[in-house]
């Protein structure tokens, strides 16, 4: 679960300031990865984010950074190669390992998956390798540029348009990009590998990741990410390969330690995620989710609201308290379903409120709850069960109030 995103900064390959982010779990860290963008792209693409955030939530931490010349690093794009991408992939790790620990998962996306492949057998502290949309040389990516090929060659550089954005290519970096093997590498390499591509992908086509998992050892996976583009625009497609990743990943690490019984969880955690305007994480003890709010008020509906979790919050009580009188009775009954809605309503049309309540107050939070039973409602129970759900400790807590008191950390 990601309690925050701080910033970080480090030297890169020419000693420009590398600028950099890290997702951090709230609770403890089972593992660090190091995340490379696809090519012109940055830290803060939809993907680099969401899966970034995904595996926060996991418990693993990611530290996820602008190569030189890019996003809101320092440098020059133009002074940049391949190689020095490696420099900067390798200043990252050992920034991680000074100031956190080793990273033991590299995860790249396009031609940051290619980078990753190339390094990942170099750093002894990394078990896994997860690639999206990878090409099977770092050469493919001339193809981007491919109308300028001949004057680059001629002139030695050339202005080009990537994505939108004017960038200056240089004859070195051609060069440089020819003259690296990248299945070679792979062959060589000793960790877990995940492959994740879009059958369809029409920047970087499904023959590279054929390419990458024959070349590979094992233990070695394949995703297909059928529908998906090579960016992930579709925010659902960037959730399923985070989900993926993460779950992919947690098999190369040691499990998270249980929780001791005679250990206490008091506190919920709820930390913004910097994904979307309103989305938080939230922890209560080991248990790790998501709340968000609704797309038609700004937020990205990818995970239930405030009110709804305490909607859920009332029906869970309900359900719970109802159960522990059946069994305390040695009563049958049925499997309980709650179903809980929330609304504002006008204080003088509210039914069920005293008189008082209705001139003294505008409008006013109305909970309604309907209790239903698998096989119906025992003979005779239905005033019982009633009475019983309303001595459930958050009806009494919505009823009767509670008192918040806040102070700033």
């Amino acid at each position: 679960m990601t309690a925050h995103t701080i910033k970080a900064e480090f030297e890169g390959h020419s000693g420009a300031k590398l600028a950099a982010r890290l997702d951090l779990p709230a609770g403890t860290i089972r593992a660090w990865a190091l995340f490379a963008h696809c090519f012109t792209c940055s830290k803060d693409s939809l993907a680099a984010r969401r899966i970034s955030g995904e595996l926060a939530r996991a418990g693993i931490a990611v530290m996820r950074f602008d190569f030189t010349g890019l996003g809101s690093s320092d440098g020059e794009f133009a002074s940049t190669n391949f190689s020095s991408n490696l420099e900067d992939l390798r200043a990252a790790a050992d920034w991680l390992a000074v100031h956190y620990d080793a990273p033991e998962i590299l995860i790249g996306h396009s031609l940051g998956g290619a980078a990753v492949l190339a390094i990942a057998g170099e750093l002894q502290s990394v078990k896994a390798v997860a690639t999206l949309g990878a090409p099977a040389e770092a050469s493919h990516v001339i193809h981007n540029f491919a109308a300028h090929v001949e004057e680059i060659h001629a002139q030695g550089q050339a202005e080009v348009d990537l994505g939108g954005r004017t960038f200056t290519i240089q004859r070195q970096f051609i060069e440089d990009l020819n003259a690296t093997h990248l299945t070679d590498l792979v062959g060589r390499m000793k960790t877990a590998l995940l492959v994740l591509h879009a059958p369809r992908d029409a920047m970087v086509g499904i023959d590279n990741a054929s390419a990458i998992f024959t070349a590979a050892k094992h233990p070695k996976s394949f995703v297909s990410l059928d529908g998906a583009d090579h960016l992930l625009t579709d925010p659902t497609d960037a959730n399923y390969v985070a989900d993926v990743i993460a779950s992919w990943a947690s098999r190369y690490l040691p499990a998270e330690a249980p929780r001791r019984e005679d250990e206490t969880v008091e506190d919920v955690v709820v930390g913004e995620t910097g994904q979307g305007r309103f989305q938080v994480s939230i922890q209560a003890g080991p248990h790790r989710f998501l709340a968000d709010e609704p797309a038609d008020i700004g937020g990205a509906d990818t995970g239930p609201s405030p009110y709804d979790l305490m909607a859920a919050a009332l029906g869970a009580c309900t359900a719970m308290t109802l159960r522990m009188y059946v069994r305390l009775k040695k009563l049958e009954l049925g499997l309980v379903t709650v179903t809980v809605r929330h609304n504002k309503v006008h204080a003088a049309d509210c039914l069920e409120c005293t008189d008082e309540e209705r001139s003294d107050r505008g409008k006013i939070d109305r909970f309604e709850r309907i209790i239903s039973i698998d096989g119906g409602t025992p003979a005779g129970l239905a005033d019982k069960i009633v009475e019983i759900a309303a001595k459930c400790p958050v009806h009494r807590t919505l009823e009767h109030g509670a008192k918040v008191v806040t102070r700033l950390n």
